[in-house]
Parts: structure tokens; C-alpha cells; sequence
């Protein structure tokens, strides 16, 4: 199991983090992140979508916590001052990393967290394609059940598996889309 960050801009989408989250439960990924990536994302989506309640998002927070028990990562916080970015906003991610031992940051944001300076902790910040489209590469059956499981859990409206890849398409899977198309009958 690889542990890994995911950033607050990974979870922001429901799309993007149901799928991740889906490929965590099949025990490829260990997921792990903070109060305060889970407050960024909510934050965020709170100020984006006024027709989302907080409500509701925090009881997504919770269901997430509730199933992945060890994944919310505190104890880090003595590490912030002491890392250079180049966002310092994101600081508290690096962090977080450093503390699980993290072997990935899950991250569109790639240009804030530059491989000289993760590499001195032996973590790589990777898109949340890249990740999916490496655990593929390496077995492909658990990711497979993993997009399968996770298809199958949308009932409203359920999703044909092509009306699926479109939607992972367009979270930003282009990538991984490729792969999976290629493989439908596994889906």
C-alpha cells in the first residue's frame, strides 16, 4: 500500500475524490490529509457552489474519516516553519507528507511543490492521473474494481460505462481514460 497527500484540490471535485477514495478502499493507496486540507477544499467549493450547504460537506468530511480512520494527519504541524515552497500557503501539505512518509503528493498543483525540494524527502508530488495511471501499469485489477465499484455506486443517475470514462475524463484522467477505454468489459 503506497501511502500518500492528497490536496485539497484533488478533493474539491466530488467526481475526482470519489474515485480516488474508491481506489484507497481496494488497498492500493493509503490516503492521509490534514484539518486543514479538508477545510481548504470545503472552503473552496463553499465559495464556488452557494447551492452546497456545509452542512452536507461536512458530512462527507466525516464519512471519509469514518472510513478511512488513520488517514486524517495531525502532529505535523512543527514541520511548517521549517519548509521553503514556493507557495508558502501550501507548507502545511509538504508537512503532512513528510510525517506519514509519504511517497506521493496527489496535486494538480505540481509547479508548488518542485521535485528539488521534495526529493530531499524522497516524496514526488504526481496528478491525480498520474498516480491512477501508474497503479494500472503496475496491477490493473484492483484499480479495474476499483472504477468498477465506484461506476456501480452512482444511482443518481447511474452511469454507462462510457457516460463514466467521460465524466473521469473530464476530472483530469485523460490519461488513465485512455487506458480504461481499452478495457471496458472490466469496468
Amino acid at each position: 500500500m503506497i501511502d500518500v497527500v492528497y490536496d485539497a484540490c484533488v478533493l474539491y471535485s466530488a467526481a475526482l475524490r470519489d474515485i480516488l477514495l474508491h481506489i484507497a478502499k481496494v488497498g492500493l493507496l493509503h490516503p492521509h490529509w490534514s484539518n486543514e486540507i479538508q477545510e481548504e477544499w470545503i472552503r473552496n467549493l463553499l465559495r464556488n457552489r452557494p447551492d452546497l450547504s456545509r452542512t452536507s460537506l461536512e458530512r462527507t468530511r466525516r464519512q471519509m474519516e469514518a472510513e478511512f480512520k488513520n488517514s486524517l494527519t495531525k502532529g505535523y504541524e512543527h514541520l511548517i516553519p521549517t519548509l521553503q515552497l514556493p507557495d508558502p500557503s501550501d507548507r502545511h501539505v509538504l508537512a503532512v507528507a513528510i510525517h506519514v512518509n509519504a511517497k506521493y503528493i496527489v496535486t494538480f498543483n505540481l509547479d508548488d511543490f518542485p521535485n528539488e525540494i521534495l526529493q530531499l524527502y524522497g516524496i514526488e508530488a504526481i496528478s491525480p492521473d498520474e498516480c491512477v495511471l501508474r497503479l494500472l501499469r503496475q496491477d490493473s485489477r484492483p484499480v479495474f474494481q476499483a472504477v468498477k465499484n465506484h461506476r456501480l455506486s452512482l444511482t443518481r443517475p447511474s452511469k454507462m460505462v462510457e457516460e463514466y470514462l467521460a465524466t473521469l475524463e473530464k476530472q483530469g484522467l485523460a490519461k488513465t481514460v485512455a487506458f480504461l477505454r481499452k478495457h471496458k468489459d472490466d469496468i
